[in-house]
């Protein structure tokens, strides 16, 4: 199973040897989210009792191979030909155009290599780090091709957020904020910040692939699907929570920490992620052990 984990990991380590300021965490900005979804993958690959033949890692090494080409492929200029490229398929968005296409193969990658390793199996074993960086790339071409506030069914929920973190704000008494659709204005104590929101920067995303994530990790366990139901609906209302939360802190950055709009980018740009991981890695281990512990229970009941 080393060989496998190595294997899955290969594309993504070398590139990060190789090319490390391309991992940056920001939205759009890196492929910093294929670090996660590699970790989700040998963290899922580590856990299984399965021995992988040497025959089926053999057949993984083109493929590896294929993902490192597209990588050095995309740093020695394909990347800006696709950016070039993207007014003429009606991108309005060139950044998470191009992006999308560097998660999409790692993703496509990602699933031929599984698939090789564990055959069908993989869907069931070994889904998260697929699906982390399949809803990454989804939610990146849709905001390629409807950027900003032109997607609304994702951008609706954006002013209700606005109108929480001001009340959230004036509650905590942190300084002045006012919302206006989905524009907040906020005064502290180092001057005056205006943010306009859209739905990727107010977390909308977010919520979508961690949510999928914890799904991913529902469906292979042995419990009830009612209680799966029920930790799915416990771990998405957790999510938004901590969406809430983020959004919150970004306005304590701004009006009590610094109002300089890069330094506050700095910060916004690794928010999510230092919030969002903890959270799914918690709420794992709660179920995991709440499951395990009934599973237990049940066992010496039955005995």
């Amino acid at each position: 199973m080393a060989a496998g984990m190595a294997l899955v990991a290969a594309p993504v380590a070398l590139a990060l040897a190789a090319y490390p300021d391309t991992f940056e965490l920001g939205w759009n900005q890196g492929r910093g989210g294929a670090l996660f979804a590699v970790a989700f993958a040998v963290a899922e690959l580590a856990m299984l009792r399965v021995d992988i033949s040497a025959r089926r890692a053999a057949a993984c090494v083109p493929i590896a191979a294929g993902a490192i080409a597209y990588i050095v492929a995309a740093e020695s200029g394909l990347r800006e030909s696709l950016a070039s490229a993207s007014a003429t398929a009606g991108v309005e968005l060139s950044a998470s155009w191009t992006w999308m296409w560097d998660i999409a193969i790692i993703t496509a990658f990602m699933v031929a290599t599984l698939h090789v390793l564990l055959g069908r199996r993989w869907l069931r074993l070994t889904p998260a780090g697929p699906i982390f960086l399949g809803g990454s790339a989804l939610i990146l071409g849709l905001d390629a091709y409807f950027p900003y506030n032109r997607l609304g069914a994702l951008q609706y929920v954006v002013p209700y957020m606005v109108e929480l973190n001001v009340w959230l704000v004036t509650a905590f008494d942190l300084g002045t904020a006012i919302a206006r659709d989905n524009m907040m204005f906020l005064s502290g104590d180092h001057g005056h910040f205006a943010l306009q929101v859209f739905w990727p920067s107010a977390g909308v995303h977010s919520i979508i692939i961690y949510s999928l994530v914890m799904m991913a990790f529902l469906l292979k366990m042995r419990v009830p699907a009612r209680r799966k139901a029920v930790w799915f609906a416990v771990g998405i209302v957790g999510t938004v929570a901590v969406n809430v939360v983020r959004i919150f802190l970004l306005s304590w950055y701004a009006l009590k920490v610094t109002a300089d709009a890069e330094r506050w980018e700095e910060f916004h740009s690794v928010a999510g992620e230092i919030m969002f991981l903890p959270w799914l890695f918690a709420f794992i281990a709660v179920v995991m052990a709440v499951e395990t512990r009934r599973a237990r229970r049940l066992e010496r009941a039955q005995a």
